[in-house]
């Protein structure tokens, strides 16, 4: 049976063909560009690369287990003074550019970059999960929580502070950690900087509204 070619269709298919062509060099460009963002965000934006320390002490001063919130800015100030040595241990890796969108900070949770903790079964809380408990999300990560809990910047509830204080705990009242809260933060929204009570500027922890904002 003999076959027979429509040079129509030869044509189109031709043109189809490039355009797929073009179409896909077009692509590798950005599509090479994102798998180099999310495997080595470090070479994207170089105040997040994180270098190794080759060579270790035997000895140090202060050892901060956990690089959080807390625990980079309590290393930081302790390396302030030239004489101490500050080791600060952190068991996750490092940020890709997935962290730095809030939105998708559900798409960090049990991933890599979370400690997947939960809670022990209990009777007033988590009554309607699986065997009664929670998922628990804790960051392993550089930057710690702070990654996975969409940038917001919470402070814990005066009476759980107060309670600590009430149960033998010196210097856990609200009132006692708040000055150490104020000069951990770098308050950039001048109508609550200016409320000295609860705000400072010049911390390590920078807080600020989201400067992108839609209609919605």
């Amino acid at each position: 049976m003999a076959a027979h070619v429509f040079p129509g269709a030869v044509a189109t298919s031709l043109k189809v063909a490039s355009s797929f062509l073009i179409g896909t060099k077009a692509l590798f460009i950005p599509t090479f560009m994102a798998a180099l963002l999310y495997f080595r965000y470090d070479l994207y934006d170089p105040e997040t690369q994180i270098f190794d320390q080759k060579k270790l002490l035997m000895e140090y001063d202060f050892i901060v287990v956990g690089g959080g919130s807390a625990g980079n800015v309590v290393a930081n100030r302790l390396s302030e003074n030239p004489n101490w040595k500050v080791l600060l241990l952190e068991a996750g890796g490092h940020e890709t550019e997935i962290t730095d969108v809030p939105v998708l900070s559900l798409y960090l949770h049990k991933s890599r970059f979370d400690w997947k903790y939960r809670t022990q079964p209990g009777t007033t809380a988590c009554q309607a999960m699986k065997d009664k408990r929670c998922v628990w999300t804790r960051g392993k990560v550089i930057g710690g929580s702070s990654v996975l809990n969409t940038m917001l910047y919470v402070r814990g509830n005066r009476r759980d502070f107060d309670q600590w204080a009430a149960d033998g705990n010196e210097g856990w009242s609200y009132e006692e950690v708040l000055p150490y809260f104020k000069k951990s933060m770098d308050q950039r929204n001048p109508y609550l900087a200016k409320i000295d009570r609860y705000h400072a500027t010049g911390g390590y922890l920078t807080v600020q509204d989201s400067p992108w904002n839609t209609p919605l």
